[in-house]
């Protein structure tokens, strides 16, 4: 996104990482930068979840950051060592019922996507699993893959080889439909109305970035996504464009601002 941005409007875009804090360092650097629309942050997933996550943060998310616009969603897949008896949404929710506290569920972090997925699920289906927390997702998968744990909410790319080759079991997808990768692979709403849950990403800017560069960005980024080649790339990294203007953008992070808000309060994770 950041080259073609860069080919399109003649100025170098530079992506700088701030690592720390869940994605909060970073977030808050651009809160506190100059308003001029030279400093841009690539919000998350984790950005709607830290909101609640984090008790004492010195910002407000939705209400430091102005939405530009979004760049992709993509669903997590519910996946199971082969060993594990379920071969369903069904079959799990049955097993998990029968030996509360028996499944060990693992996720590369407090707080991350598959964290959240997996809690909203406890709390959608009324079940009691142990939350197994990782630092990352590889060492996740590791484990599954041993049998240490039975159950992972993974990102698809990270697990996709692994499905295809047995060594691991899908249950289902998180999205609210079914997905091109994965076409005969249901999804955890067939089996739990209403479930849905996807990692997302998308850019924004500090809060008085004048409109006319939010509206101009925000063009721009929209005729990037519908690029086939474009298109393709986020397929290859499990997602698909989520184009939208400023405004759908804003409502798309209230609403996941809040949901996610429920499951942490639900789940009792803190931050550590």
């Amino acid at each position: 996104m950041a080259q073609r941005l860069s080919e399109r409007l003649g100025q170098q875009f530079i992506v700088e990482n701030r690592p720390g804090a869940n994605t909060n360092i970073g977030t808050e650097a651009v809160v506190r930068a100059a308003a001029d629309g030279y400093t841009l942050l690539y919000a998350t997933t984790s950005n709607a979840i830290n909101a609640t996550l984090y008790g004492n943060l010195d910002f407000n998310f939705i209400r430091d950051i102005a939405p530009v616009a979004g760049i992709i969603h993509a669903p997590l897949v519910m996946v199971v060592n082969p060993s594990f008896p379920a071969k369903t949404v069904s079959d799990f929710i049955a097993y998990a019922k029968a030996s509360p506290g028996q499944i060990n569920m693992a996720s590369a972090g407090i707080g991350t996507a598959g964290h959240l997925a997996g809690e909203l699920f406890k709390m959608m289906v009324g079940i009691n699993m142990v939350h197994v927390p990782y630092r990352g997702g590889a060492p996740a998968l590791t484990d599954l893959l041993g049998g240490q744990v039975q159950l992972y909410f993974s990102v698809l790319p990270d697990s996709m080889e692994y499905i295809r080759a047995g060594k691991l079991r899908a249950l289902a997808v998180t999205a609210a439909t079914r997905w091109e990768a994965l076409p005969d692979l249901p999804t955890v709403g067939d089996f739990v109305p209403g479930y849905e849950a996807s990692a997302w990403q998308g850019v924004g800017a500090p809060k008085k970035t004048p409109i006319e560069i939010i509206e101009m960005l925000n063009k721009e980024i929209n005729a990037i996504l519908a690029d086939h080649e474009i298109k393709t790339r986020l397929g290859d990294l499990g997602g698909v464009p989520m184009p939208m203007n400023p405004a759908e953008f804003e409502r798309f992070i209230v609403a996941e601002t809040e949901k996610w808000g429920k499951v942490v309060k639900f789940s009792g994770a803190e931050a550590k």
